[in-house]
């Protein structure tokens, strides 16, 4: 998801709620500690250069039970972001304390907004070895003509 949709959803959102993809809720209670532009240089596997940018919003559950963000402030906040940063309008990474600190997309399912989970992959599957997916047929669908059945004689 991106800032700017972030951004539409805030405008008429009486509330501002996130839960993990599982169903459970971060706590209500929650901070968002963090709002920065996250950029990561690196190499991949087959010896290609790559960058990546994102903005990154950090939320901590906090003992703060008294503690609401309201949309109209989170939108006060990202609009300094925005100003103080320089920031563009960039894909939304999420990081959450669980046992470690996890980074996940943001999603959207029309109530809350949504913690989507990472996964990693290779960039140069060309380059580094790895074979590519082979279709997998189940011999018994093949159908062909003049095909020798058991006890049809043609063997």
């Amino acid at each position: 998801m991106k800032l700017s949709e972030v951004k539409h959803i805030l405008q008429t959102a009486e509330t501002v709620d996130f839960a993990l993809a599982n169903g459970t809720q971060v706590p209500a209670h929650f901070h968002i500690t963090e709002i920065g532009v996250v950029t990561k240089h690196f190499i991949d596997c087959g010896g290609t250069v790559r960058s990546e940018k994102v903005a990154n919003f950090q939320l901590w559950d906090a003992n703060d039970f008294d503690h609401r963000l309201k949309p109209q402030k989170l939108l006060d906040i990202i609009a300094l972001s925005e100003k103080a940063l320089g920031m563009e309008d960039l894909d939304i990474e999420v990081e959450y304390q669980g046992e470690t600190i996890g980074k996940y997309d943001l999603g959207f399912n029309g109530k809350h907004f949504v913690l989507l989970s990472k996964t990693t992959d290779c960039l140069a599957k060309d380059k580094c070895g790895i074979p590519k997916e082979k279709l997998r047929i189940n011999l018994k669908e093949i159908k062909t003509a003049n095909a020798c059945t058991p006890g049809g004689g043609c063997c």
